[in-house]
């Protein structure tokens, strides 16, 4: 079995209990409590509250068909297909637990934040292993080739407020729009978490009278590579060597310790970096997230 096959195989097992759990949370948090939820599923939603006995999952796979055509153009077909596994497996999920556990309504403020977190979790999980739920996760993924520089997370929450408003009319209740919005963007926030919070960065700017030594002492500890930039002080006019360097998040004790270790006085600024491609980082890809 080569490479490729293996890793197909791997993503399309690990779909599998991804959408249960995705389908536990919507319908242990969203359904019961009837808080609005975006998307097509959102608007699934709609049409059962008209229609009780047009099962939510299976009317979500129905209005993904067009979104699926349009996106087999611009995405290809191996994430399309990838994406229509994970689309059937969450939906007929839903309608499986649906069936087997009625779930009683709880306090809706924790349905919206637990809810928020299962969903924006799993979203993640499937999104990493190159796949989407369809709906507007996959216009999402189509507005992002457009909008590169926009987080994916922040993008499913423009798309899908649209649907949550319909929704909360749909149900006659403004306050299930309102635990929708906290519950999409709790969502929006741990979807984000879970593709890009792995590679949290910092960037440090050290301006040291010793910066050789401090230099020296991080590629030492650390194995990371520093910039040396040059620099002149505003006020004294005096020629300084200003040190950059990119580091994981949890090694920012260490940065610390080398440059107060080495000079007290040192001028120490950490920021955070959203994306370090290169060495000791990861590497681009293509369409990456």
């Amino acid at each position: 079995m080569n490479q490729t096959l293996r890793t197909q195989l791997l993503t399309a097992l690990l779909i599998l209990p991804v959408s249960a759990v995705y389908a536990v949370g919507f319908c242990w948090c969203y359904q019961p409590n009837d808080i609005a939820f975006g998307g097509i599923t959102g608007l699934a939603q709609i049409i059962n509250v008209f229609l009780p006995w047009a099962p939510v999952g299976t009317v979500t796979i129905l209005l993904n068909v067009p979104l699926f055509l349009l996106g087999w153009r611009f995405l290809g077909g191996r994430l399309l297909l990838s994406s229509l596994y994970a689309m059937a497996a969450t939906s007929l999920a839903i309608d499986i637990v649906d069936h087997l556990v009625v779930f009683p309504p709880m306090e809706p403020m924790l349905a919206a934040i637990f809810g928020g977190v299962i969903l924006g979790a799993t979203l993640g999980i499937i999104f990493l292993r190159g796949a989407t739920t369809g709906g507007t996760d996959l216009a999402a993924r189509l507005l992002k080739l457009r909008f590169q520089w926009l987080p994916l997370g922040k993008l499913l929450l423009a798309v899908d407020l649209l649907v949550i408003a319909a929704t909360a009319l749909a149900f006659q209740s403004l306050e299930s729009a309102l635990y929708g919005i906290v519950a999409l963007y709790i969502s929006s926030l741990v979807l984000d978490g879970v593709l890009y919070g792995l590679d949290t960065a910092k960037v440090a700017y050290i301006i040291s009278e010793d910066s050789a030594r401090i230099y020296a002492e991080i590629s030492r500890q650390l194995d990371r590579g520093v910039t040396i930039l040059p620099g002149r002080g505003g006020y004294s006019g005096q020629e300084k060597q200003v040190l950059l360097c990119a580091f994981k998040q949890r090694e920012i004790a260490v940065i610390r310790a080398i440059v107060k270790g080495i000079d007290p006085d040192a001028f120490l600024i950490v920021c955070p970096a959203h994306e370090v491609l290169g060495e000791g980082f990861r590497d681009y890809k293509k369409n990456d997230l």
